[in-house]
């Protein structure tokens, strides 16, 4: 197959879509798990935004003028999320997957990107190898979560909306736990009407972008994540993601009747400072 790889542009949107969604429900389905996206046109939407976003940087590969996959690379912060990648099933295993993740790892080596990462399907054993070959390393097993929302309180804390008077407050806990801010996030979601943020007296001692798949969360303590996950309305999207090596938080949330979706794992390249803190990851990192 003679495949070229091009920018990609608004007008794949559908193209782009249309792949996504039928790409992760085939791997999805094949292992018995529910699919991430539920019909092709939300996956045209969402990729149209990515799409049409100067902080996003997205590789199409082509064959014969057709869209057969796509790439996107993350980089409104000092560390870059990579995501998502699909190729279209009829046109797998013919190393194109490699080349647009090559394609991004290189942008961020000419822009000298910190570090970058990913969350990929622990059941998708291709993906896990391919990262791994191209210097990834495993850094957190995790689990989506999913379930009615809790409405609880944790006594001693208090949940509110994040203002652009806390943007500040936020980012250094986050740098704190992180070693790196996510200010290009956190605005976002302020923007958005989805962030929130859990105060002690005197402090914030946690945030979250939204408590869902495409945000995330960091919090002094596990009952700084419990705090926002007990008063989120919904887990946005297919659920939220929890390192299940935080043993402690992952028993309060089954306890509490959320259920396990899926496996996924969180993988870096570059720069990573082990977390000084609890923290819920998004699907980019």
């Amino acid at each position: 197959m003679n495949v070229t790889l091009r920018p990609g542009k608004p007008a794949d949107a559908q193209a782009c879509g249309t792949i996504c969604y039928e790409a992760f429900k085939n791997i999805s389905e094949r292992h018995g798990f529910p699919p991430d996206i539920p019909n092709a046109d939300v996956a045209a939407h969402f990729l149209g935004q990515l799409l049409s976003t100067p902080a996003v940087y997205c590789v199409v590969a082509e064959s014969n003028g057709r869209v057969i996959g796509s790439n996107f690379l993350w980089e409104s912060d000092a560390i870059a999320g990579i995501g998502p990648i699909t190729i279209d099933p009829k046109a797998q295993d013919q190393s194109i997957g490699r080349r647009l993740m090559e394609n991004v790892l290189e942008r961020c080596r000419e822009r000298k990107v910190a570090g970058v990462r990913l969350v990929q399907a622990a059941f998708h054993n291709r993906s896990l190898s391919l990262y791994t070959k191209l210097g990834f390393d495993v850094r957190e097993p995790l689990a989506v979560l999913q379930g009615k929302p809790l409405k609880l309180k944790i006594p001693g804390t208090h949940v509110r909306p994040v203002t652009e008077r806390d943007m500040a407050a936020c980012n250094e806990l986050c740098a704190r736990i992180h070693g790196h801010e996510r200010a290009g996030e956190i605005a976002a979601a302020v923007h958005q009407g989805t962030a929130t943020l859990v105060e002690r007296p005197g402090r914030v001692s946690g945030y979250a972008t939204v408590v869902g798949f495409f945000g995330h969360s960091v919090g002094e303590t596990n009952e700084d994540l419990q705090a926002l996950i007990g008063a989120a309305p919904e887990y946005a999207g297919p659920g939220f993601l929890l390192p299940t090596r935080n043993g402690e938080l992952f028993r309060w949330c089954l306890g509490h009747g959320l259920r396990v979706m899926q496996p996924m794992t969180l993988m870096s390249h570059g720069l990573y400072n082990e977390p000084a803190g609890r923290f819920l990851p998004s699907i980019l990192f």
